[in-house]
């Protein structure tokens, strides 16, 4: 028994080492996704056409690629490119999130513009006959119920972005992952796969029930 804790601490200290990374790509990619996220909804409901065009046509090559390409793109591709590609070589981690922020952006927009359309219109008149400008319009009214809205489906991409930080192992970060199957390939046990899942599993378990408590705010 003994034996089995020793094992089991040797492959899971350097696990919980790499959750530290998972967690930090993870932290990025919300902090900075979410809102460009919006912005890009913005801008795709924009009256400026080449505005409007430029945000579609992001949504849909973004989500119309893999993220293991568009990883892979921003690591290895990126330098490549004539005349910027010197001013574009990023480090493994920073390349890594540059992609998830720039895939899940995309994700987010596409939730947002469902909730706006949720919206009935006769918010936006309501808030014309009290006097209110755009944005207030849209910071007092439109967003908190925006928000409302798209909350479940904003739980399930966070939840879908923990399990997707697994894919950053393919350009050498080492996360979970990682670790894990460095523990197989060197023991010839899969064990180390099974305590990853679990490692997985607490992080969601914990987000899962941030959005429970946040949906119960908004009274759903």
């Amino acid at each position: 028994m003994s034996d089995f804790f020793i094992y089991l601490s040797n492959i899971t200290l350097p696990m919980l080492q790499g959750m530290v990374i998972t967690l930090s790509v993870f932290a990025v990619t919300i902090v900075c996704s979410i809102p460009l996220g919006f912005m890009f909804t913005l801008m795709a409901r924009s009256k400026l056409k080449p505005v409007k065009s430029f945000a579609k046509v992001y949504i849909y090559v973004v989500r119309g690629t893999p993220l293991l390409l568009q990883i892979m793109f921003v690591y290895f591709g990126l330098p490549l490119l004539p005349v910027v590609g010197d001013y574009l070589i990023f480090d493994r981690f920073t390349a890594a999130c540059i992609a998830f922020c720039m895939n899940y952006a995309a994700y987010f927009a596409e939730i947002f513009r469902g909730g706006l359309l949720a919206i009935d219109k006769g918010q936006y008149e309501a808030a014309k006959v009290l006097g209110l400008t755009k944005f207030e319009t849209m910071t007092r009214v439109v967003v908190p119920q925006m928000i409302r809205v798209c909350l479940p489906s904003v739980s399930n991409e966070t939840i879908t972005l923990v399990k997707d930080t697994a894919l950053v192992t393919v350009i050498g970060v080492a996360e979970i992952l990682h670790y894990a199957k460095t523990s197989v390939n060197r023991d010839g046990d899969t064990f180390a796969f099974l305590v990853a899942a679990a490692l997985y599993l607490m992080i969601n378990f914990v987000i899962t029930m941030v959005f429970k408590r946040l949906e119960t705010k908004y009274e759903f």
